[in-house]
């Protein structure tokens, strides 16, 4: 029996007590990884992109430059109060409070030609991360990327960040869409999904 998801309460409390409870902002830890996450997608384009987990709104400003819409995800909503001000004149930036994976939004199918998952799934059950992929390969478009990003250190969450990344990845390569570049860092990993086509100047998984 795997323990359950964390609650919409406890992250309400987090940022409630906090306005920014990881220091999105301000850690190097977070910057480095923005800096790994986006260098992944240099000189791309995206028409709809979606973020999961998108907290108060950092890398949503910085995926904004690179796509012509993106809609993000997140679970408390005094974070996304947070993440509306900090994208405020953004054109094409949209928000979607709910619980994921049961309140996730209601795309059709072959939606989004780029899905974030960054730093959310350790925070799920392995049901609730399997069945999160799911709903990403639903609306995920042919040929486009998923990005995950997951803590490796220590952690009273559900689900180790590997673990919690290996869930994910084991349900969509059954599925045809595999990792195509996978990198370690000290503190996290860094897993690109696609189907099988590569897309430019991308090294292979390892």
């Amino acid at each position: 029996m795997t323990n359950p998801s964390w609650s919409r309460v406890v992250f309400e409390r987090m940022y409630q007590q906090h306005p920014d409870p990881w220091g999105f902002r301000t850690r190097a830890y977070e910057q480095d990884k923005y800096h790994q996450t986006l260098t992944l997608l240099a000189g791309l384009h995206f028409s709809q992109a979606l973020e999961l987990g998108c907290s108060i709104g950092v890398m949503t400003a910085q995926l904004a430059r690179q796509c012509d819409h993106v809609l993000a995800v997140d679970v408390a909503e005094t974070a996304l109060m947070r993440a509306r001000h900090h994208c405020a004149g953004l054109a094409g930036v949209s928000f979607h409070h709910g619980q994921l994976p049961d309140a996730f939004p209601p795309l059709p199918r072959h939606t989004c030609d780029l899905i974030m998952v960054s730093e959310l799934l350790y925070f799920l059950s392995r049901v609730d991360i399997i069945q999160l992929a799911a709903r990403c390969l639903h609306v995920r478009k042919p040929d486009a990327p998923i990005i995950l990003v997951n803590w490796t250190g220590q952690t009273d969450t559900p689900c180790h960040g590997d673990e919690a990344a290996e869930h994910f990845i084991t349900f969509c390569r059954a599925e045809g869409v595999g990792v195509i570049h996978g990198r370690r860092f000290p503190h996290y990993r860094l897993d690109m999904l696609n189907g099988g086509s590569r897309l430019p100047g991308l090294g292979s998984a390892g």
